[in-house]
C-alpha cells in the first residue's frame, strides 16, 4: 500500500491494483494518448530498491494526472480520491448530522451522507441558511482548530476531492471543526454579498468576530462608533465602517518564526489586501511591521523536513515532527530579489492564500467575473469554473514504511508543481526549478516606484 498525502495531510492509502484500476478507467474515458504512462506490473517480488522506484514512478504518474486540467479536474479522479479516503478511514456510507460553525459561534446542523463531498456539504449549509445559489460561491468551508482563547487556527480550506465528514471525524479530536467563511479577498465583492439578507448576516457575523478576536484593529473612537451601529442593528453601516479599519478582510495566522529581517525572529503573519503582513518581534524585543505585496513575489515554494531520528533504538521514526516552511522570492528593490522564509505548521494554508489572491488578481485583470470564478452550473450540477480547474496540485505518494522514506512528501493545493521535502537546509539551491511555484501576477519595480 501507498500513502497519499494532500496538503501535508495523509488523505488515504491505496494499493498498486487500485491505482492501476484508476489508470484503466481514465484511459477508457479519455484515450491512451491523453493519459500518462503507468508503471508496469512486475512478475517477481520487488526488491527494496524496486519498491522505492515504483513509488517514485507512481508519484510522478499521480502528479501528471493531477496537473492535467482535464484529468485532474475530472469526476473520475476526484471520486477515486474521495472513495479511497472513505475506505481508508473505514467509515460506511450512511446518513449523519454534521455541525458546521458560523463566525458568531452558531452551529448549523445539516443532514448529509458520510460520502458527501465538499460541494454537497456547502450546498446543504447554504440551503439550510437560505443563501441564494449565486452567493454560495463567495463562501467556503474551512477546517479549523479551536484555540484556548476561543479563536480559531485555520488548518486548510476543504477541497473537492475530500469528504468533510470523514476529514473532521477521522481526526478524533473535538477541537477540530468545520467553519463557513467568505473565500474572497477584495472587499469590493462585499457589495454583492450584502445584496441579500443572509449574505449580509454572514458577513456581519464574521466582521464582528474578527474585531472581537483582535484580527481587525480598532481604536477607542472607532469602537464607540461600531458599538453605536451595533445597538441600532445597522449592519451595512457597521461593515462599511469596518472596511476602513486596518486588517479588515485579513486572515490572521498563529505566531511563528521568520528569517526576515534576521534569522529566528518571532512573527505574526496576516494575509489580506493582496499582501502578507508581518508583525515581527526582533531579538531586542522591538516590534516592527512590514508588508510583502503578492505582485512582487516572483515565486514561492512550500517545503517540509523531518528531523533525523537520533533517539534510542526502537523509537518510532513516524513520530518525528514535520517542519513546514513557506519561502517566497521578493523584489525588494529594482534589481534585488531576496528569499524570505516563514516556518509555520500553517505554511500550506499560507500558500493557498497566496494562490487564491493571485487567482483573484488575474480574473480582475482579464475583466472576468468573480462569480464565474467561484461557481457555475453544468447540467444542473455545481462544478468549479475553468479558471479553478486549471490550478491543480498533485497528491504525493510515499511508502507506509517510514524506513524507506525519511523525507516528508507533500503538495500545496492550488499549485501546479510537486514540492519535495528538504532534510537539512532550505536555501534556494536545495531544490530544482520545478519545485517553485511561479507567480503570474508578478510585477517589476520601476524607478518611479522606489
Amino acid at each position: 500500500a501507498y500513502n497519499i498525502h494532500v496538503n501535508g495531510v495523509l488523505h488515504c492509502r491505496v494499493r498498486y491494483s487500485q491505482l492501476l484500476g484508476l489508470h484503466e478507467q481514465l484511459r477508457k474515458e479519455y484515450g491512451a494518448n491523453v493519459v500518462p504512462a503507468f508503471p508496469p506490473k512486475k512478475i517477481f517480488t520487488l526488491t527494496p530498491a524496486e519498491v522505492e522506484q515504483r513509488r517514485e514512478q507512481l508519484e510522478k504518474y499521480m502528479q501528471a494526472v493531477r496537473q492535467d486540467p482535464t484529468l485532474g479536474g475530472s469526476e473520475t479522479f476526484n471520486s477515486f480520491l474521495r472513495k479511497a479516503q472513505q475506505e481508508t478511514q473505514q467509515i460506511p456510507t450512511e446518513e449523519v448530522v454534521l455541525e458546521v460553525l458560523l463566525s458568531n459561534g452558531q452551529k448549523v446542523k445539516v443532514t448529509i451522507l458520510t460520502s458527501d463531498q465538499t460541494e454537497d456539504v456547502l450546498e446543504a449549509v447554504a440551503s439550510k441558511l437560505d443563501l441564494p445559489d449565486d452567493l454560495v460561491g463567495y463562501f467556503s468551508l474551512f477546517l479549523v482548530r479551536e484555540t484556548k482563547d476561543g479563536a480559531f487556527s485555520f488548518v486548510r480550506k476543504l477541497q473537492e476531492f475530500e469528504l468533510p465528514y470523514v476529514s473532521v471525524t477521522s481526526l478524533h479530536n473535538p477541537e477540530f471543526q468545520i467553519i463557513l467563511r467568505k473565500s474572497y479577498w477584495d472587499s469590493a465583492y462585499d457589495d454583492d454579498v450584502m445584496e441579500h439578507r443572509v449574505g449580509l448576516n454572514l458577513l456581519y457575523a464574521q466582521t464582528v468576530s474578527d474585531i472581537e478576536h483582535g484580527w481587525i484593529l480598532v481604536n477607542k473612537e472607532q469602537h464607540r462608533q461600531l458599538k453605536s451601529l451595533q445597538e441600532k442593528v445597522s449592519k451595512k453601516e457597521f461593515i462599511r465602517l469596518a472596511q476602513t479599519l486596518k486588517y479588515y478582510g485579513y486572515l490572521k495566522f498563529d505566531p511563528c518564526v521568520t528569517d526576515f529581517p534576521e534569522k529566528g525572529c518571532h512573527v505574526v503573519v496576516s494575509a489580506g489586501n493582496n499582501e502578507l503582513n508581518f508583525q515581527v518581534r526582533l531579538p531586542n524585543e522591538q516590534i516592527k511591521e512590514g508588508s510583502f505585496k503578492v505582485t512582487r513575489m516572483r515565486c514561492w515554494r512550500v517545503t517540509s523536513s523531518v528531523p533525523m531520528n537520533n533517539g534510542p533504538s526502537g523509537s518510532s521514526p513516524g513520530k518525528a515532527e514535520v517542519k513546514l516552511e513557506l519561502a517566497f522570492e521578493y523584489l525588494m528593490s529594482k534589481d534585488r530579489l531576496q528569499w524570505v522564509t516563514i516556518t509555520s505548521p500553517q505554511a500550506i494554508m499560507l500558500s493557498i492564500c497566496l494562490q487564491s489572491m493571485v487567482d483573484e488578481l488575474m480574473v480582475k485583470k482579464s475583466g472576468g467575473s468573480i462569480r464565474k470564478m467561484f461557481r457555475r452550473r453544468v447540467n444542473g450540477a455545481l462544478r468549479r469554473s475553468d479558471s479553478q480547474q486549471a490550478v491543480k496540485s498533485p497528491p504525493l505518494l510515499d511508502s507506509p514504511d517510514a524506513s524507506w522514506e525519511p523525507m516528508a512528501k507533500l503538495s500545496s493545493k492550488l499549485t501546479s508543481v510537486s514540492l519535495r521535502g528538504i532534510s537539512h537546509s532550505s536555501s534556494a539551491n536545495d531544490v530544482g526549478a520545478n519545485d517553485f511555484h511561479g507567480n503570474y501576477a508578478f510585477e517589476g519595480i520601476g524607478d518611479e516606484d522606489l
